[in-house]
């Protein structure tokens, strides 16, 4: 049985609701994370806690234990002439920032006009609920698969 601390090896399909499939483990090798220690997921995190090996279920999770809600102060508008950029800026790419504390996030852009660039820092699934089949393939007390 998963407990925290556990490292838990699963096969997932996971679904919005319009049933369009965002991401899926099945036909590769097990998704493999150490539970509780806030590496997925909250909703996901939690749902494992308590399954077996080879049990199976299927979850919703809701914006606020996925990837948050969706932010509309979390799309920027910037001066094309301020982006030091050594590639074509181009609609729907994703492109990182660094922040000054050396850390990156990424931005998807969403509009490139003549002086303006308009970009989105919301996770592309924020203010989804995600739906999830998930199987429990093994439980480990140390790692096992390279998940990433």
């Amino acid at each position: 049985m998963i407990r925290e601390g556990h490292f838990a090896a699963i096969h997932y399909t996971g679904k919005l609701d319009d049933g369009e499939v965002f991401d899926s483990s099945i036909g590769g090798d097990p998704f493999e994370f150490q539970v509780g220690t806030g590496s997925v997921i909250p909703g996901l995190d939690r749902a494992v806690m308590g399954m077996k090996e080879s049990e199976e279920k299927d979850i919703s999770i809701s914006p606020e234990d996925a990837y948050g809600e969706y932010n509309e102060a979390l799309v920027k508008t910037f001066d094309r002439a301020d982006l030091k950029a050594d590639f074509d800026l181009e609609k729907e790419q994703t492109v990182l920032f660094r922040m000054e504390n050396g850390a990156t996030v990424p931005g998807l852009i969403e509009e490139v006009g003549e002086s303006e660039v308009i970009i989105n820092f919301n996770h592309p699934l924020a203010g989804e609920t995600l739906h999830f089949h998930i199987e429990i393939v093994e439980i480990n007390d140390e790692q096992k698969y390279s998940s990433g």
